[in-house]
């Protein structure tokens, strides 16, 4: 089987993700696409983060109608400071006749530099990295495949800043995350994004 990984924070989950994981995973042709969010992201502040339990509950509603996609709690079951590197060796363990496809978005490749035992991880899954508006793909390592993506110009960041405006986000995100974060009232101040 072709897996594809798809590590992130979610923070929330939105449309953009979810086009990012079909496009690369019809364009590659994988047969699942498991989406794994972090309990602590390595490369961000954590301020605004909501709590893992929230996050790891809208993936699960944001992908619940596609069946070629799942989850995984291993990074938030972990705990800690998630790195790439703990998280292939784990999959490698759990799948270990398959290939496995790491997907990460164009807007990550500043990061590469930091990433802990990159080398490892290039030589245990294929690295696979999906275009993002705004951040063009520049001195691409030859391990690295890009697939280009539909632009999709959303992000968390803009979701969350939204919501602390009292602005709408309600088509920026699956309606059953939509309806999750306003129940939770997640992201509108800081006290309730520990849940």
């Amino acid at each position: 089987m072709k897996i594809g990984i798809l590590g992130g924070t979610f923070n929330p989950i939105h449309l953009g993700h979810l086009i990012l994981a079909e496009e690369v995973r019809e364009k590659l042709s994988l047969d699942k696409v498991i989406f794994v969010p972090t309990f602590l992201p390595p490369h961000k502040e954590n301020s605004e983060i909501a709590s893992a339990f929230h996050r790891l509950a809208m993936v699960k509603l944001a992908i619940k109608s596609n069946p070629n996609f799942s989850v995984s709690d291993i990074e938030i079951k972990r705990q800690g400071r998630s790195y790439t590197i703990d998280t292939v060796k784990e999959f490698k363990k759990n799948y270990p006749d398959d290939e496995l496809y790491f997907i990460t978005g164009s807007d990550l490749l500043k990061y590469l530099d930091e990433w802990k035992d990159l080398k490892q991880v290039t030589k245990a899954v294929r690295f696979i990295v999906a275009t993002r508006p705004r951040y063009p793909l520049e001195k691409i390592p030859s391990y690295i495949k890009t697939v280009a993506i539909r632009a999709v110009d959303i992000s968390a960041f803009e979701i969350r800043k939204a919501i602390k405006k009292k602005h709408s986000f309600r088509y920026l995100v699956p309606e059953a995350v939509f309806n999750y974060i306003n129940k939770n009232k997640l992201y509108s101040t800081k006290f309730n994004l520990r849940g």
